[in-house]
């Protein structure tokens, strides 16, 4: 018993963070960074390598890495081999000395171990003055070899209007520590400045790298295990963070999370990844689109003819728009899309036109009448939507439409209490057969095409009739001047 209480006593002593996924991955890649470093027992050689006019200390080539991966671990295939080492590389434990991106390559590229300082297994959590700090550090230090690459100098551009309140105790502290580092001899210098911009480059990493350090299951442990994370790299608190004004502190004690809580948030994560998202280039590419389109329309924008009626007391603009005649204008705008031509009432009649010459008339028809019960008053409503379903939706129906089955059972359900929404789903349905169909064979019907060639012919017949006219006109006039000059010379003789 006694034994057994032991046994127990020293697995609860067991800090819990050592048995947590991302320890246990640690801990198996710094047991082969271990013994890759060990020369003495068959690692590889750390060797100083001379270049032009200097030389570059503690390194060892990309190649080597790969030949003692395959030769140790047992690896058949070189590509298996680089996969493993760039995955060692990108959680910071070995690092290109010439490039922020850290992967392994099979060649003679120098790399360079970490120090187990900025190993990860040290819960490291940098806070951005920490990262502020580093580049100040970057810009006071030699700039030929350590410049600031673009997305770091855009990094402390923002850091600096974020902080900008505290930016001189910042600028301070990145000064005290050149100083002393500027103590330190040469090549030591070199390798500390390596390591730091390689552990800056796993928690801030290059655009488009994958960051390592965003892993939820730590964030996890760090809340249960609060005192295992080191939240500055130079010591710096950051007061917006980690300083809490004491106004704000809530009085209530925290409540933990229940397993519906839980399955709550599981359910509003499953929904936000399910969401359609884009990137804000083409949403601005699509609005420009947009914008060139229709700019030609808007007569804020872009000259009326005949003139603007929102500037001027000349209605002639509203009077062309709402006549039953569309100018060219108007018919090239149904071409946009089905949405533009239900909108003018002559597009909406010639697309009803043309729908009947198909014999699917009732699918606009069906869309116009669920149009028009959302504009009904509210006591019409429900008479009003049971003549629809028996027109088009109930067996025997004089026009039936063809719905999936999802939308009508909705459909069919939301009779039961009748609305002016009751056929939204269908309506959306029959839009998009209509939409995704019938609207590309309208655009490319003779209906359509006769309205629009019509339109552009139309001011060159109106010029051609006025110079026929022109001509008939002067010939009648010089046929009258000939017969007068004739009878005079007839006189005179």
């Amino acid at each position: 018993m006694a034994e057994g209480s032991r046994d127990q006593g020293s697995v609860s002593a067991t800090d819990p963070e050592d048995d947590s996924p991302n320890m246990i991955v640690y801990r198996k890649i710094e047991d082969i960074v271990t013994r890759i470093q060990d020369e003495k027992a068959g690692g590889v050689s750390i060797r100083t390598v001379k270049s032009f006019l200097s030389k570059i200390p503690s390194v060892v080539s990309g190649a080597d890495i790969v030949q003692w991966l395959m030769r140790n671990l047992s690896i058949e295939d070189p590509a298996e081999a680089i996969h493993l080492g760039s995955l060692v590389a990108a959680h910071g434990y070995i690092f290109p000395i010439s490039d922020h991106v850290l992967t392994l390559k099979d060649d003679g590229t120098l790399y360079r171990f970490q120090s187990p300082y900025f190993w990860p297994s040290n819960c490291w959590e940098p806070e951005n003055t920490d990262y502020a700090i580093y580049l100040c550090k970057r810009t006071m230090q030699n700039k030929a070899r350590l410049e600031l690459a673009d997305y770091e100098a855009e990094n402390l551009a923002r850091l600096q209007r974020a902080f900008a309140r505290k930016w001189e105790f910042i600028f301070m502290q990145a000064e005290a520590q050149v100083k002393i580092d500027r103590k330190k001899d040469k090549a030591e210098r070199k390798i500390l400045d390596s390591q730091e911009r390689a552990f800056w480059d796993v928690h801030r990493p290059v655009p488009g790298c994958v960051n390592t350090t965003e892993m939820d299951i730590r964030k996890c442990r760090r809340e249960k295990n609060p005192h295992r994370v080191k939240k500055s790299v130079y010591g710096v608190p950051d007061d917006g963070q980690s300083q809490p004004s004491p106004l704000h502190i809530s009085s209530q004690p925290i409540r933990k999370p229940t397993k519906e809580d839980v399955q709550k948030e599981i359910t509003f994560l499953n929904i936000q990844l399910d969401r359609h998202c884009m990137k804000v280039s083409k949403v601005a590419d699509s609005l420009m689109s947009y914008t060139e389109q229709f700019m030609e329309y808007d007569p804020f924008v872009s000259a009326t003819e005949p003139s603007n009626p929102w500037i001027s007391d000349d209605t002639s603009f509203w009077d062309m728009e709402a006549s039953r005649e569309p100018s060219q204008h108007r018919v090239k705008r149904w071409g946009f899309s089905l949405e533009e031509a239900l909108k003018d009432p002559v597009g909406r009649d010639q697309f009803l036109k043309f729908l009947e010459s198909e014999f699917s008339s009732e699918n606009l028809r069906f869309w116009l009448a669920v149009q028009d019960l959302k504009r009904r008053p509210l006591q019409d409503v429900a008479s009003r939507a049971q003549e629809i379903w028996q027109e088009f939706l109930a067996e025997g129906a004089p026009s039936p439409i063809n719905l999936d089955s999802h939308s009508y059972e909705r459909t069919s359900q939301n009779l039961k209490d009748p609305g002016r929404y009751s056929y939204e789903d269908a309506q959306e349905h029959i839009f998009k057969l209509m939409k995704s169909d019938s609207y590309a064979r309208f655009l490319r019907s003779n209906i359509y095409q006769d309205l629009l060639l019509a339109r552009k012919k139309q001011p060159a017949d109106t010029e051609q009739g006025r110079r026929t006219s022109l001509e008939k006109f002067t010939r009648s006039v010089g046929k009258s001047l000939t017969g007068k000059r004739l009878t005079g010379l007839m006189q005179s003789s």
